[in-house]
């Protein structure tokens, strides 16, 4: 495997409460004098996982530059996404016009929620996800007004917003203050046991929803103006037309697609840190998992602009969703040894069940990485903004 020492992981003793447990989830026997634990294939955490080293996409981006130059050509927008939102989008309007005079406990309203809706804003979600990094329109304008369209079936305007903290995860990945991603510290105290992850899976769109104000506030814009002002104007549209109960199916959807839908279990596949490490991807000095980006190569990517190669979109953002499996085969040797996920549903079923897996399983870093959409930007290096050009 092509890999660097810089995604090397390094644990900050921490004051709290120590687990030990295997890769198969049950508990492992206590470490050595010297720390190492008996069992090669037995990770310990305590508290989250803190490292002093870079994030390794970057460092794996310029290895695979160097080996495969042709990748760059990869880069750029798709334009069919834009057709699968119209048709997404649409799609949405019908359900909510179909359901109109449907009550909400009728279980045609439920299941029509589910399978249908909460697929579809999922999709929309994921579709904002691409149009942030620029991949539907060269304008950027022509993007920002995508994404606000993209947001109408979905009941609450964030897409304006999402874009400057999902562009801050990328160029601060696991940073602490800075990566919206990532769990607090008062989430790991209430959160990390089986009830608490399954209240935490349940209302996980919630927290993704609540936590980025908690952090810190981006700036309102003229985007954030027209996104707010244009989905109000949807939403009373709705309301005025079809209904209440059209207008709840949208939001109701939305709430779906970030709970125990299938297709949510992506936020939690791409960046907790689960168990089932080699020897070779710990650190030999403390037995900490190193991976802290999974890809997840199943039939699902086919519904959500194919999230599931993450590590292939974390090293490569500025590559379209259409574009990710061709990215695969050619760099193969840098992934074909990435631990991986092969079903979003198992993902949240270890995650609630399996003791080994919780709320405190993210790699995070005290210092590195910047904030974007604040002005930050504008003080960059001048070396810099070529090499953004393949990141966003």
């Amino acid at each position: 495997m092509a890999s660097s020492a810089a995604s090397t992981v390094t644990s900050i003793p921490k004051p709290t409460k120590e687990k030990t447990v295997r890769a198969n989830g049950k508990r492992g026997a206590a470490p050595a004098q010297d720390g190492l634990p008996r069992d090669p294939i037995e990770v310990k955490y305590r508290d989250f996982f803190w490292t002093y080293t870079e994030e390794p996409h970057r460092t794996r981006r310029l290895e695979i530059i160097k080996a495969h130059p042709e990748v760059t050509k990869l880069c750029g927008p798709e334009p069919l996404t834009k057709y699968v939102v119209l048709l997404v989008v649409s799609i949405q309007i019908f359900c909510a016009y179909l359901l109109r005079n449907t009550p909400f406990f009728s279980p045609y309203f439920w299941l029509l929620a589910y399978v249908v809706g909460a697929t579809a804003n999922q999709n929309l979600f994921l579709a904002i996800h691409e149009i942030s990094h620029n991949l539907a329109f060269r304008s950027p304008t022509a993007n920002r007004l995508l994404a606000i369209f993209a947001n109408l079936p979905i009941g609450i305007p964030y897409s304006a917003s999402f874009r400057p903290y999902h562009l801050t995860h990328h160029k601060s990945l696991g940073v602490d203050g800075l990566d919206t991603d990532l769990p607090t510290a008062l989430e790991a105290v209430f959160l990390d046991s089986i009830l608490g992850k399954a209240f935490f899976c349940t209302f996980q769109i919630l927290f993704y929803a609540l936590r980025p104000m908690a952090v810190y506030r981006v700036p309102f814009t003229w985007v954030s103006a027209l996104n707010v002002a244009t989905q109000l104007s949807f939403d009373a549209v709705i309301l005025r037309t079809l209904g209440t109960q059209s207008m709840l199916y949208f939001v109701f959807s939305s709430f779906l697609a970030g709970s125990l839908h299938p297709l949510a279990g992506h936020f939690i596949a791409e960046h907790y840190v689960y168990s089932t490490v080699t020897p070779a991807q710990a650190d030999p000095a403390n037995g900490i998992p190193v991976p802290e980006t999974y890809s997840y190569y199943g039939p699902l990517n086919f519904l959500t602009y194919n999230v599931g190669l993450h590590n292939e979109h974390h090293d490569f953002p500025a590559v379209p969703w259409t574009r990710l499996h061709k990215l695969h085969e050619i760099a193969r040797e840098f992934y074909a040894d990435l631990p991986h996920h092969t079903s979003w549903t198992y993902v949240l079923w270890r995650f609630i069940f399996d003791e080994s897996v919780g709320i405190r399983c993210r790699v995070k870093r005290k210092e590195g990485g910047r904030l974007v959409g604040q002005g930050a930007q504008k003080q960059k290096p001048a070396e810099e903004w070529k090499e953004d050009e393949l990141q966003s």
